[in-house]
């Protein structure tokens, strides 16, 4: 065999081992039940904000300190400590992502994806023709 044989070969091994690790890496949304059972593995949840519970967060105490209440989608509501600033139109968001941790009964979030209603829901177009009036049908 070439040696620019082999090297090509190694090399596409290596690529292969590459996409293989970074597949493996790509995880499901999960529930907090399923998340408290690994506490030291990170998962990603999904759920709704419970706006029926309290959501605390002071800037002029602490900036990095915002906690509030999530519904995930098994149902099941736990406490979401999340340390970074309160995201913009939080409570407008659909869907909460969230990547973190279970300790204890709190689910520890470092990041938060929230899916926000699109500002074209409520905009309708017509599309097709106008009815005509009664007024424009005698003409």
């Amino acid at each position: 065999m070439k040696r620019s044989s082999i090297i090509l070969l190694v090399l596409i091994a290596v690529a292969i081992g590459v996409i293989v690790s970074l597949v493996g890496d790509f995880s499901t949304y999960e529930t907090f039940a399923s998340a408290a059972r690994h506490p030291d593995k990170e998962y990603r949840v999904i759920g709704v904000l419970d706006k029926s519970l309290p959501q605390v967060y002071d800037p002029q105490k602490d900036p990095n300190y915002f906690s509030f209440y999530v519904k995930d989608k098994a149902g099941n509501i736990r406490k979401v400590v999340y340390t970074g600033s309160r995201p913009t139109d939080f409570e407008r968001s659909e869907q909460i992502v969230l990547t973190g941790h279970m300790q204890d009964s709190v689910f520890a979030c470092s990041q938060i994806l929230m899916k926000c209603p699109s500002k074209y829901k409520n905009d309708q177009v017509a599309i097709g023709r106008m009815p005509q009036t009664s007024s424009s049908q005698s003409q």
